[in-house]
């Protein structure tokens, strides 16, 4: 049987480390503060250059973003569990799932006023030859001329970026398709996804 002074000190030891476990989960949630549109989008890129190296400042450049956002995008990522540690492998298998699980509630998105703009969803080159829809979805942009309903990117940029990187234009117009797609219409996108780089070669 241990003694009142033993109990007592192993009480204290369990109370400290409690406590010190309810401390780092909190300075983790902080540093975390929620996942951002922005981060989908660096993820992305990234699955998009596949093997290519890249730099941060070259994530920077192409994106639009600026150098201290693509650091703060990477470390939420690493903390939500969809990029290792060295910020250079991304957990496909598990971004896959946030995409088709997660996103449509994180980042919705409803179909707005008739704008011009960059196809985007259905309407995107990757998909508009296997979905037929009478509705014509855009990212605003004063650059193209297509005219459909506005849908917000997931960030400001990305029409820019994307006319620059054909991959990434796939991967995002498919995502966008998890945000406000049909059933069968997250299927089909979900399978060109699979397709597109995000199929499962990591133990994540």
């Amino acid at each position: 049987v241990m003694s009142s002074s033993k109990l007592c000190d192993a009480d204290w030891k369990y109370n400290r480390k409690f406590r010190n476990s309810r401390i780092a989960n909190y300075e983790i949630m902080k540093k975390h503060n929620g996942m951002r549109p922005l981060d989908l989008v660096v993820l992305l890129k990234i699955v998009a250059l596949d093997k290519q190296s890249w730099r941060k400042k070259d994530l920077a450049q192409w994106l639009g973003i600026s150098g201290s956002e693509i650091s703060e995008s990477l470390a939420r990522s690493e903390i939500a569990g969809l990029v290792d540690s060295t910020h250079r492998q991304v957990f496909r298998r598990s971004l896959l799932d946030f995409l088709q699980s997660g996103l449509r509630y994180v980042f919705p998105q409803r179909p707005g006023e008739l704008v011009s703009g960059m196809p985007t969803a259905h309407s995107a080159p990757v998909l508009n030859d296997r979905l037929v829809s009478s509705e014509s979805l855009v990212w605003p942009d004063s650059t193209d001329n297509v005219r459909g309903q506005a849908v917000e990117p997931l960030y400001h940029t990305v029409p820019q970026a994307c006319r620059e990187d054909p991959v990434l234009y796939d991967l995002l117009a498919l995502a966008d398709v998890m945000r406000m797609g049909r059933t069968r219409e997250i299927k089909v996108a979900k399978t060109l996804l699979k397709e597109r780089r995000l199929h499962d070669h990591n133990a994540q």
